[in-house]
């Protein structure tokens, strides 16, 4: 354990508490505080995770105020509208930006100064409103994005497949939505691309694999309401990877400055995460039809963010 490191997160509900479990079991930080704006869930959720605690390794979690984040590394907001049965992430954005753009105002107020990690669907309009809202660099703030969906792709074609998810890379990239892309240029299995991993005959439909992957968390929504461990995870593994320092390449929403010819919108492509946040944002090479899917997906997030710009 890093001493002396804390991380804030805003928004005790189902993903905030969660998040919070899973770094106290990564032992990532020494302090966790819960904020939000129902004080009693919050106090209730440390002093459950406080419990937990007794039996993991030491730190000491409790329920704080804004006040806690000056001193903090990384503050991850959660607190945002949430979605129900088949409603799209991007059907809540005005009512997400209220709050997080309430909430990160906050913080900057606070003195906070470190870096923003936003996980409040729609996670790519919120980054975009969280980073407008800072002032902070664009490398300071970022989205979990296509992360989690990035998983769901490795682990459906690694059951199909009869590998490891590990043995398999690939990238999900744009909005972590609908409009989203599984860039299949990318898949390798154990180095070598789909086309020559499956035999003649036994080729995967990736149209299908696709729509599996980008549906999985309405369907985990309707059967229990929410999703939580997916992005929970996501949210430990960013973190992770910059209190390491590990320069490790993650696909997260961040603010694109002209790649494939995209630029003030956030949205996931494979970046280069480190101490500072956002090191390098990469562009791999897409076949043109995933770069115009990804250039479709950039409209989309422009398209509601021009409805909420009208709106304000």
């Amino acid at each position: 354990m890093i001493e002396h490191e804390r991380i804030v997160i805003v928004g005790a509900g189902h993903v905030g508490a969660t998040a919070a479990y899973a770094l106290m079991l990564r032992a990532l930080f020494e302090e966790i505080v819960l904020i939000d704006s129902d004080l009693a869930l919050a106090e209730a959720e440390a002093a459950d995770l406080s419990d937990a605690n007794a039996l993991a390794r030491p730190a000491r979690i409790w329920a704080g105020s804004y006040a806690d984040a000056a001193t903090a590394r990384i503050a991850v907001i959660t607190a945002g509208a949430a979605t129900h049965g088949s409603e799209s992430r991007l059907s809540v954005a005005s009512q997400s930006a209220m709050i997080v753009t309430t909430c990160v105002g906050e913080l900057v107020q606070a003195g906070f100064a470190g870096i923003i990690l936003v996980a409040a669907n729609p996670v790519d309009v919120m980054t975009l409103m969280a980073l407008r809202r800072s002032g902070f660099a664009s490398a300071k703030v970022i989205g979990t994005g296509t992360l989690l969906d990035t998983s769901r792709l490795k682990q459906t074609l690694a059951e199909s497949l009869q590998v490891t998810p590990g043995s398999i890379d690939g990238l999900v990239l744009g909005e972590h939505g609908d409009s989203e892309v599984a860039a299949f240029s990318t898949v390798r299995v154990g180095g070598l691309p789909l086309s020559e991993f499956c035999p003649p005959g036994q080729e995967l439909d990736q149209g299908q694999i696709a729509t599996e992957v980008r549906d999985a968390g309405y369907r985990i929504v309707q059967g229990k309401g929410y999703t939580s461990f997916g992005v929970a995870t996501a949210i430990v593994r960013i973190c992770e990877a910059i209190l390491r320092n590990e320069r490790a390449v993650l696909p997260v929403s961040t603010l694109l400055t002209g790649q494939y010819g995209i630029a003030d919108v956030c949205l996931s492509l494979p970046c280069v995460l480190g101490a500072g946040g956002v090191e390098r944002i990469l562009s791999p090479a897409l076949t043109p039809s995933e770069t115009a899917a990804l250039n479709a997906s950039a409209r989309a997030l422009q398209q509601v963010l021009a409805h909420m710009d009208l709106a304000i």
